[in-house]
């Protein structure tokens, strides 16, 4: 469990530092843009190669390529194998790879019009609005190609256990659209239009990713990977690898294809309803992006190798550990994030141009989020169990039924209570997929839930409870605070976090919530034997 502590940590605390700067990011937009026009223009200019980079890049092409590679690495030279025979097979599906991302994206750039179309027709009632969207869109979808050949390059990274640069790359997303959205907001002037920083965003995004990649491409041959680019070759590993990714990039992009049908409906309601639906999903997705990518990134590859040895047992362990983890992060961050999202939201995004009245819809809509946010979490767990046995079949029709719930769910509640609605489906269909993926791990025998597990969880449930009860007394007594000064909003913040975490914290210790062993291994105070949970 020590080497899952550490990668988890690693991954964890840099992804942490560039939500951070993520964060900023939006603040800064809420403030400069609020939900209008072009707040809407650009989000859904955002979303759309950020969708395809999660579902393609981060999504099927790696939890396919990742396993082949890793075995690869470990296979011994005599079998083609080693750093070489790896490095090889990576170079022939680079330039492979390099072809289909820019054949689709000048596909997609050609076909924007339709796209956007699709997506989200009622813009053409706002004069303005469809024609500004399709130009933001054209302009940012260069990103996808760079920033997918970022994903790949991280994954060779890992799979080699170096998770340091593919976890600090997105600092450098961040750092260049701010400073994006400061020359917008300089060039915009007092009276100026909001398309101007629309377009500044939509420029540093690309200029983002050009430096992502210059990055990522140092850091690898930093660590000995060398790759060529040749003329295109089709061997057996990469039409496998082609096989492979087509059901994955349905089974591994669950959320990212509901992010796509969430868009659909929210640019179907009032204007700046997309703008709060992504602005709120920034706070549901603090925690999902350090503990849920950090555990799905350090897991894949240590699966793989376990199952690849046949070492069952050790695969248990392993995934029983990650779900530990991965609940005694999510529950308590869960329900702080429901109860507080009023303070949150209005100490972060209200000000400038963004109204307390669209805070206070945003607040709802993040209660409706975090009510998946274990479930987002847990899918990071569950399906690396499929894909490092190159099952990825099974995800897909599961995927398949969840998504039809989403947009039935869709179709009945977004009529009836709007945005908030749409929220609450997501986090109903994340539910349903996990609980769905376990039952066939189990079924399967590839994992099942033991007692220790179990008790441990509860345990977590009983220290959640009472860090919910606190926050609940305590967040009405600083109510006028959350949107006073600077000093008043970070005072009455961090007296928020650091007494929920102070209760979860006691109480877990005094029930057995946390256990020694993970946190000597959290902390490095001193060396900790495995936890095995899956006696």
């Amino acid at each position: 469990m020590s080497n899952l502590v550490r990668n988890v940590g690693t991954i964890g605390s840099l992804t942490a530092l560039s939500r951070v700067f993520g964060f900023v990011r939006d603040m800064l937009l809420a403030r400069v843009l609020g939900a209008g026009l072009a707040a809407d223009a650009w989000q859904l200019a955002f979303t759309l190669p950020n969708t395809f980079r999660r579902l393609f890049a981060e999504g099927a092409f790696s939890v396919a390529f990742v396993p082949m590679y890793t075995r690869r690495l470990h296979r011994s030279e005599e079998d083609g194998g080693g750093e070489a025979g790896a490095d090889a097979f990576a170079g022939d599906v680079l330039s492979v790879f390099v072809w289909v991302l820019l054949g689709f994206s000048a596909i997609c750039m050609i076909a924007m019009p339709w796209i956007v179309w699709l997506l989200a027709r009622e813009y053409q009632d706002v004069p303005g609005k469809f024609e500004l969207s399709v130009l933001l869109s054209r302009m940012t979808f260069p990103y996808l190609g760079l920033v997918s050949l970022v994903a790949m390059l991280s994954g060779l990274l890992n799979a080699r256990s170096r998770f340091a640069p593919g976890a600090f790359v997105p600092v450098f997303l961040n750092l260049v659209m701010i400073a994006g959205i400061g020359i917008g907001w300089y060039l915009r002037g007092a009276d100026g239009s909001d398309t101007v920083v629309a377009w500044a965003l939509a420029i540093s995004l690309t200029v983002s990713g050009m430096v992502q990649l210059a990055f990522m491409w140092w850091a690898a041959r930093r660590a000995g990977v060398r790759l060529k680019i040749t003329a295109p070759r089709f061997t057996p590993e990469v039409k496998r690898l082609g096989m492979l990714i087509l059901p994955a990039t349905f089974g591994a992009g669950i959320y990212q294809i509901s992010q796509l049908v969430d868009t659909f409906f929210a640019t179907s309601l009032p204007q700046g309803s997309l703008t709060l639906l992504k602005l709120a999903d920034r706070l549901n997705q603090m925690p999902l992006g350090i503990f849920g990518i950090a555990l799905g990134t350090a897991i894949l590859p240590m699966l793989a190798r376990h199952i690849q040895s046949g070492d069952k047992r050790e695969a248990q362990r392993l995934q029983g550990n990650a779900v530990e983890v991965g609940t005694l992060l999510t529950l308590p961050a869960a329900v702080a994030l429901g109860i507080c999202a009023p303070a949150f939201v209005t100490a972060f995004f209200v000000g400038g141009k963004m109204t307390p009245e669209s805070g206070a819809i945003m607040a709802d809509i993040v209660l409706a989020l975090v009510c998946g946010l274990p479930a987002y979490v847990l899918v990071k767990v569950f399906q690396p169990a499929f894909f490092s046995r190159e099952d990825t079949r099974t995800p897909v029709f599961v995927a398949a039924g969840a998504l039809a719930v989403n947009v039935a769910l869709n179709f009945y509640v977004v009529p009836r209570y709007g945005i908030v609605g749409l929220a609450a489906a997501t986090a109903i269909t994340a539910t349903l997929n996990v609980l769905t993926l376990y039952t066939i791990l189990q079924a399967r025998g590839w994992f099942h839930f033991t007692a220790r597990l179990a008790g441990r969880i509860a345990r977590q449930l009983v220290a959640t409870a009472a860090m919910g009860a606190f926050l609940w007394w305590l967040m009405p007594l600083m109510a006028d605070r959350y949107g006073g000064n600077v000093i008043e909003r970070v005072w009455s913040l961090g007296v928020l976090v650091l007494g929920g975490m102070a209760v979860f914290f006691a109480i877990a210790f005094a029930v057995g919530a946390l256990d020694k062993d993970l946190v000597a291994q959290v902390t490095r105070r001193r060396a900790a034997k495995p936890v095995d949970l899956a006696e």
